[in-house]
């Protein structure tokens, strides 16, 4: 099912999706401004173009994977997480949408 995503969308329209994975694309210039959690799956990332770092608050600390063109990680569910750009480019995320939260970075 095809869905806009504006940038209203992460604060007041993810809630409103039927369970199931959202299947996005997003070109990414600059480090994320915020850490996000999907409490209901796994969120695959796949990088396209450019590379970044992910950050991923797990129990026992921070880790960070970066990720160059052509690589993939996991982000288990439940764990908080953002990026840094290294290189502008574009992923491709696979995410179990319903209930993602977001806070401050």
């Amino acid at each position: 099912m095809p869905i806009a995503v504006g940038p209203e969308f992460w604060q007041s329209q993810i809630g409103s999706l039927p369970p199931g994975r959202l299947i996005s694309m997003f070109h990414s210039a600059e480090d994320w401004t915020v850490w996000e959690m999907h409490p209901h799956g796994d969120e695959w990332i796949l990088q396209l173009s450019g590379s970044m770092t992910l950050i991923l608050d797990m129990p026992d600390g921070e880790t960070s994977v970066t990720l160059a063109q052509g690589e993939f990680a996991v982000v288990p569910k439940g764990i908080w997480h953002t990026a840094d750009v290294i290189e502008p480019g574009e992923a491709l995320f696979v995410t179990a949408g319903e209930g993602t939260s977001h806070r401050p970075r």
